[in-house]
């Protein structure tokens, strides 16, 4: 079997063209980092009839994602390197609905990419009881589910142990990525994420489109402004439109290409 490595600011996947009969038992192999490759789960590219390519997202643990912002733009620059396609408008199918891509190159290689997230939908802010008392955090989808924290400092937030805490919740029946956030600015903030069925991961696509909107709706951050989102692994540009949809722009990498045997 042939993975290609990628990674959105350090957040990795092992990217497959095709189908794998074994997909989440085969993700949870060969993305442990000391007896596998090492990733944050695996993503397969397919035809697809609702779109240009379809995408299947298996995180570490096995368990399928709905949606990932930082492995969409790496399939797309997966299709274009690869000679899949040579289109630079691309549409995506994802189990969260299709999803608009615009790829930004440097010669025949991709490096940017710009994609359409759809329209977050942000709820009320909940206080949930926890281990460290009552906690506030604002409900929001991007297709699949996230619980944003603000906190006052980002170096000191608990996203280990909150995090995990925050993703088995009662208050979240199917689970939820944990991200906490410290606003800088009008147009900056910093973000640490604990994903569902990945644990801490050093960015998340969703998880900073969710954040951002989170801020605009508590009045934090400014809606159809460029909103910089700070991640363990570098930087994303996020832009909240006024009707909720949500533009996402960062940049994805090639690691290496790997060869594995068959079990």
């Amino acid at each position: 079997m042939h993975f290609t490595k990628m990674h959105g600011l350090g957040n990795d996947y092992l990217y497959y063209y095709g189908e794998l009969k074994n997909p989440s038992s085969i993700s949870k192999r060969l993305s442990d980092r000391h007896f596998g490759i090492g990733s944050d789960g695996i993503i397969t590219i397919s035809p697809s009839t609702a779109a240009d390519f379809k995408m299947r997202i298996f995180n570490a643990d096995g368990s399928e994602a709905m949606m990932c912002g930082n492995g969409i733009r790496c399939v797309g620059k997966y299709v274009f390197d690869k000679g899949y396609t040579d289109q630079k408008k691309l549409t995506i199918e994802t189990l969260s609905g299709n999803r608009e891509l615009t790829l930004g190159t440097i010669g025949n290689r991709v490096n940017e990419v710009t994609v359409n997230m759809g329209k977050c939908i942000v709820n009320k802010p909940v206080l949930l009881d926890t281990s460290y008392g009552k906690v506030m955090v604002t409900p929001v989808s991007v297709g699949n589910p996230h619980a944003v924290a603000f906190v006052e400092s980002i170096t000191d937030a608990p996203v280990d142990t909150m995090g995990k805490e925050l993703e088995h919740h009662p208050y979240f029946k199917d689970g939820v990525n944990a991200e906490f956030v410290q606003v800088i600015d009008r147009n900056t903030i910093k973000m640490r994420v604990w994903e569902r069925g990945s644990g801490i991961t050093m960015a998340c696509g969703t998880g900073a489109c969710a954040s951002a909107a989170a801020a605009v709706r508590a009045d934090l951050c400014d809606k159809e402004e460029e909103i910089a989102v700070c991640l363990d692994g570098g930087q994303l540009k996020i832009k909240v439109l006024s009707d909720g949809t949500v533009m996402m722009t960062g940049p994805a990498e090639t690691i290496c290409e790997c060869e594995v045997e068959e079990q």
